[in-house]
């Protein structure tokens, strides 16, 4: 069962990667390799979990009197993080389809032992918590200031940072390069980012209104201070 319901960009983030996504990813016509139109789909799960009501409640955007409905920003949210994740073949805009075995298998021989720690991390297995590595902090160059809080991804990977930025970057539309403002070795890396992320979120830090949830408006040494004070017990 979902999170209970609110009327946040949060809880559309959630509900999209963690109820939709995975019943869409078990659905007959999806398991069975045929076609499938990613936003009907979508709708179905949207149907079976909340109200016409709670669908059709508006979220403003930051910083913008602009609102768009529940069902329109879990759905752009499903497609987002369908898409930077690979769950499934895009044959045209908005069809879709399963990944063959055989692609499966292509795809898998170029996954990294980092690559599924990380992962493993992500999802909170419980002994992949226990794993040493780093936490970076990367954002963009336009967004980048010197005299003020900016837009920074905070993550963490138990491999190169180079490689992990690299990886979630790949894509994505922008015509510059990451900058990798900082990275931190730690111990534990699983709980350190979370303590960091959950920090920078307390102190009203996450930027909420866009795709992911490791974005924050903050500065390298805000980070680096947080970090220090989580590892230093």
């Amino acid at each position: 069962m979902p999170a209970t319901f609110e009327a946040t960009r949060s809880f559309c983030y959630q509900f999209g990667r963690y109820t939709v996504l995975p019943e869409i990813e078990v659905m007959p016509q999806v398991k069975s390799g045929a076609e499938f139109r990613m936003v009907d789909l979508v709708q179905t799960v949207l149907d079976k979990y909340l109200t016409p009501e709670q669908q059709q409640v508006r979220i403003r955007k930051a910083n913008s009197a602009l609102a768009d409905p529940v069902h329109s920003i879990v759905k752009f949210f499903a497609s987002f993080i369908a898409k930077e994740k690979d769950l499934f073949v895009r044959v045209r805009p908005g069809i879709y389809r399963a990944h063959t075995v055989d692609e499966i298998e292509a795809a898998e021989e170029g996954i990294s032992d980092a690559q599924i720690d990380d992962a493993a991390i992500a999802d909170g297995d419980v002994e992949a918590i226990e794993f040493d590595g780093w936490i970076y902090a990367f954002s963009f160059p336009a967004l980048v200031r010197n005299d003020a809080p900016f837009p920074i991804k905070i993550g963490m990977t138990t491999g190169t940072v180079e490689e992990r930025i690299n990886s979630q970057c790949k894509g994505a539309a922008t015509f510059e390069n990451p900058v990798i403002l900082g990275r931190w070795q730690v111990k534990r890396v699983g709980p350190t980012e979370k303590a960091a992320h959950n920090t920078l979120k307390a102190r009203g830090k996450w930027r909420e209104n866009i795709p992911g949830i490791e974005w924050f408006n903050t500065t390298v040494e805000e980070v680096a201070s947080i970090i220090a004070f989580v590892t230093a017990s």
